[in-house]
């Protein structure tokens, strides 16, 4: 193990140990970017069925730490102690290419227009839905990879409403739990709205753009032109 960090409070390795079993789920062999400064600790992934999404989860740290690494996800969540709120994190591999290329740290700008958080739920459901009833009415000779693919693209390249966010990212954090609304019977989010509403807004950076909730963002390139894979949730 190369380090060891200690978070603030036991619902940070809570909701750090849900977003890798998350990652973990679609892909065994999932890695992540770890990158710590000063109090905050941010895991970043990509989802395999995201097509050039990128995911990440925050947790507020215990200390001040300065700490940048690419690891095993399934290995950092085997680190992870959730009874004493400690992560040792195991040893770094060579990061993947997204690893590389990662949204600006600050410069965020809100967008407006973005709909309610029951809406944005809505969206995805439906589009969840859609992929699902139009690949099962395929007939077999037609249900290929390409095909998918292809019906994949028409659906998640398509925009939430006038904010330019493609449905891929809606689709992304539906899947990784981040548009689930904030449950009374657990520790909220430490980013949860006024009343345990589920805190979401619209941010933009560059060619970037990020959904971000209490529980953790997604963040995609404007016209990256990267392709999808057709594993709908």
């Amino acid at each position: 193990m190369t380090a060891s960090l200690r978070l603030a409070e036991a619902r940070e390795a809570e909701g750090l140990a849900a977003f890798l079993a998350r990652l973990l789920r679609w892909d065994k062999a999932a890695a992540v970017r770890l990158q710590a400064f000063g109090n905050v600790l941010a895991v970043f992934g990509q989802p395999p069925f995201g097509g050039g999404v990128l995911a990440v989860h925050t947790a507020e740290l215990a200390e001040a730490y300065e700490f940048d690494a690419t690891v095993a996800a399934g290995q950092l969540l085997d680190g992870l102690d959730e009874e004493t709120g400690t992560v040792a994190v195991p040893a770094a591999v060579t990061g993947p290419a997204w690893a590389g290329m990662l949204p600006p740290r600050g410069g965020w700008r809100r967008v407006e227009g973005l709909p309610s958080p029951d809406d944005v739920r809505a969206v995805a459901a439906a589009v969840v839905t859609e992929f699902r009833t139009r690949s099962e009415a395929l007939v077999p000779e037609h249900r290929t990879r390409a095909e998918l693919d292809a019906l994949a693209e028409d659906i998640w390249s398509r925009q939430l409403g006038t904010t330019g966010l493609p449905l891929r990212a809606v689709h992304a954090a539906h899947a990784l739990g981040f548009l689930r609304p904030v449950r009374a019977t657990v520790p909220a989010p430490r980013t949860a709205g006024g009343d345990g509403e589920l805190a979401m807004d619209l941010l933009a950076a560059g060619s970037w753009l990020r959904l971000r909730t209490s529980y953790g963002s997604v963040a995609v390139r404007r016209g990256s032109g990267l392709g999808l894979t057709v594993s709908p949730v």
